[in-house]
């Protein structure tokens, strides 16, 4: 079945009800395989079949949801910016007219306090219409999106955080509009009923709403900002050659095949190999590496990296959406729209939560109404009760910290493909490296030619090199590189045949030369007892030792030696500091294997390992009980990457291998390893700081809005209850934010113990607006 995937744009969300009810309206769309909405990007990412429906039909979907959808692309990112600029700059709007309508609503709410000096009697009767006139526009005209909202919730058989405002407020209003109106036909004082007049309490419950979606919108806006910084490092214009003349042309007119030219300080517009110069490019805000990359003739230049010293042409060959940083770009997009497993609990809980909310203000009504309680107070609670709870902070948790985490890895150079690779991370403890090219440079020299017959070493090197020159082995680059190096001539070779996990066969000049381990060796039934000697000290050395012979006999030994990254021994000290098992897994015999695992400090080997055993290696592992990651290339490693619990690819900035691991290493530094598992541990404990806040919040505030300790003088009014909840969302958007100045390696106290500050802050809040509502 053909499926495709596409981004759509939502606006009109105001929590994660909505991007629920928007998900099951999308789910329950023929054609569509799977619907994810993200209320933290206001993002929904779609799998559907093309054939059946197309991406109008999936925008009128959403329309018929009660929401607006626009199709995301890498053109429109700039619309998308706006449009959430403009989102901030209307919740602020909104915010600011409710807040000065409603201002003087105050003045009915100060009243009573207020000495009387005969004005009272004068202002009386216009009392009623003043709160009637400011609260009218605040509920109906700056609160018709609740409206809206409820509407859509109500024609989905559903409920959303707008059908808990518009119930609360709705209740305050109309109960207050039916008692001015009875006070008025009776001609009954309205002084005497100002505890029955409660228009403040829907006006400023909406302005606090309105509060509290204007600082999320702002903290929201802050989440993506990694993704802005990306996108702004792109050069509008390049320098191309033109019918031999340099001409400036918008980025967007590059074409591959362009000669472009960079002069010293100028940014790279595209991805090229260079064809005249010599230069210096700083490639730290693709890769995060601080140290100049040399680039000349031949070498790879990126976009959008700085071009340092010397003047260079290169010819483009990825242009657009092609290049590396909008790969880049497209990768973590794509990441900060996924969704982490944690986050079902949090679904779970806020399909059902706004229904119980309403239950339990019903109950709350009901049971003040059953002790004896005036409907003014038994309605009071019900709206505290309807309006304090909120979704909206369980709907953040997750979302929020996902976006800033994803963002702040690529900052350091880690590419997270999604909340999945990242939760999984937080709980590996175990890790598997492949040897060569992951621990090792991946450029292994020559160090030892040694002939056991009648060959010389050139001959020996010779044949060797001959039989090599087809494989694509890394180890048999280095003998082919060696003999080029050496000026040694190389014959041509039939009957080529490679056995993994072995060597190499290959017959010259009518004679079958078998050039590889011992097992190749045992298989051709040679005895290598008079070698064995030699064999064992090239491996305790650390040496890969490889034996040539024919059917007749061993003609030599040749050893080869890749050496470890810098980085290899501080990298594994990390993990092992984290208390992560590292394990070295490779082709090599299990002594030149260890000699190896012993520098990089890796307890644990197995050796022997033939390329496609990689995979059932891991799941023995698995099997144990370990959570296992692999670590390799993303593409001779790819069965073992795809059965490990967490793919690890090793990548250049280019060579991206984005389908292969969950997690991909754009500065191909092993230390990144263990940056990546402690950025994922920080996200996961910031996920779970969230969600038990957003949970506490609920859980102490419910109680106290149903006026439960009434009898301690513990009562909170509806507008402080709003201006609660109004926070909460607020709270858990600025404690992800901490991620951002996340460093590894580093200690910070105020992200540890702000679910602690959050806690008891709220808690004394709660108390502070019950000791102001008495």
């Amino acid at each position: 079945m053909e499926t495709k995937r596409t981004i759509l744009a939502i606006t009109g969300m105001h929590c994660s009800s909505c991007a629920a009810l928007i998900s099951d309206h999308l789910k329950q769309t023929t054609g569509v395989t799977e619907a994810n909405v993200n209320f933290a990007s206001a993002k929904a990412s779609i799998l559907f079949n093309p054939s059946i429906v197309s991406e109008d039909d999936l925008i009128k979907a959403v329309k018929e949801a009660g929401y607006r959808a626009t199709k995301a692309s890498d053109h429109n990112r700039d619309a998308d910016r706006k449009r959430r600029i403009e989102e901030i700059t209307s919740a602020r709007s909104s915010f600011l007219r409710a807040f000065v309508l409603s201002l003087p609503l105050l003045l009915t709410m100060l009243i009573p306090f207020l000495p009387d000096g005969g004005w009272k009697v004068s202002f009386d009767p216009w009392m009623g219409i003043f709160s009637l006139v400011f609260a009218t526009p605040v509920q109906f005209w700056l609160g018709a999106g609740f409206y809206r909202g409820f509407w859509s919730s109500l024609k989905m058989k559903t409920f959303t955080m707008d059908s808990l405002i518009a119930i609360g407020t709705s209740t305050a209003y109309f109960y207050s509009l039916l008692n001015f109106i009875i006070a008025t036909v009776e001609r009954r004082s309205l002084l005497g009923e100002t505890q029955n007049l409660y228009f403040e309490v829907a006006a400023l419950l909406i302005t606090f709403v309105l509060l509290g979606k204007w600082l999320e919108a702002r903290a929201k806006g802050r989440t993506s900002e990694a993704i802005e910084k990306l996108m702004g490092l792109t050069p509008k214009t390049a320098r191309v050659l033109r019918a031999g003349q340099p001409t400036d042309v918008p980025i967007e007119q590059v074409q591959v095949g362009d000669t472009i030219i960079v002069r010293p300080g100028e940014k790279i517009p595209v991805d090229g190999l260079v064809t005249r110069g010599l230069s210096s490019v700083d490639e730290s805000m693709l890769t995060g590496e601080s140290i100049p990359a040399e680039k000349k003739e031949g070498d790879r230049v990126f976009g959008a990296t700085l071009n340092q010293h010397g003047s260079i042409e290169f010819t483009a060959d990825r242009i657009g959406a092609e290049t590396a940083l909008a790969r880049i770009i497209r990768f973590v997009e794509e990441a900060q729209g996924s969704k982490a497993p944690i986050q079902d609990f949090a679904d779970k809980i806020s399909r059902w939560f706004v229904p119980a909310v309403i239950l339990a203000a019903i109950v709350t009504l009901v049971i003040w109404l059953l002790l004896g309680q005036t409907l003014t107070f038994a309605l009071l609670a019900f709206v505290s009760v309807i309006v304090i709870a909120c979704p909206c902070a369980l709907g953040l948790a997750t979302p929020t910290a996902l976006m800033v985490a994803t963002g702040r890895g690529a900052e350091l150079g880690i590419l997270i493909r999604g909340g999945e690779p990242l939760e999984a991370a937080q709980g590996i403890d175990t890790i598997i490296f492949d040897k060569t090219g992951t621990l090792t440079r991946g450029k292994p020299e020559v160090t030892d030619i040694l002939p056991t017959g009648s060959l010389d070493e050139t001959k020996l090197l010779a044949i060797a090199a001959s039989i090599e020159q087809v494989s694509e082995h890394p180890l048999a680059e280095s003998i082919v590189r060696k003999a080029t190096e050496d000026h040694v001539s190389l014959s041509s070779v039939e009957n080529f045949r490679a056995i993994p996990g072995h060597g190499v066969m290959g017959q010259i000049a009518g004679v079958i030369y078998s050039f590889g381990n011992r097992k190749l060796i045992e298989q051709i039934r040679l005895p290598a007892e008079n070698i064995e000697e030699r064999l064992r000290s090239l491996e305790d050395a650390g040496k890969t030792a490889m034996i040539l012979a024919t059917e007749k006999g061993i003609l030599g030994i040749i050893a080869v030696a890749d050496t470890l990254k810098e980085t290899t021994p501080s990298a594994i000290g990390a993990l092992k500091r984290l208390g992560i098992t590292p394990v070295m897994i490779t082709g090599d015999n299990d002594r030149t294997a260890r000699a190896m695992a012993r520098q990089a400090g890796i307890d644990q080997v197995l050796a022997d390992v033939l390329p496609e055993e990689k995979a059932n290696e891991v799941k023995r592992l698995q099997a144990e009980g370990k959570n296992v990651a692999m670590v390799g290339d993303g593409i001779n490693d790819s069965p073992a990457l795809a059965q490990a619990n967490l793919g690890i690819a090793m990548g250049s900035g280019t060579d991206i291998a984005m389908e292969t691991g969950g997690i991909v290493l754009v500065r191909n530094d092993l230390r990144d390893v263990a940056t990546s598992i402690a950025l994922s541990r920080a996200t996961v404990s910031k996920i779970k700081q969230n969600l038990f806040f957003a949970l506490f919040y609920n859980i102490i505030g419910i109680p106290i809005a149903a006026r439960a300790f009434a009898s301690f003088g513990i009562v909170l009014k509806p507008e402080l209850a709003g201006f609660a909840m109004a926070l909460s969302s607020f709270s858990v958007v600025t404690n992800s934010l901490l991620l951002k100045g996340w460093q590894p390696g580093k200690w910070n106290l105020l992200s540890r113990l702000a679910p602690v500050i959050m806690a008891v802050g709220f808690t004394a809040l709660f108390l502070f607006f019950a000791r102001l509502s008495a």
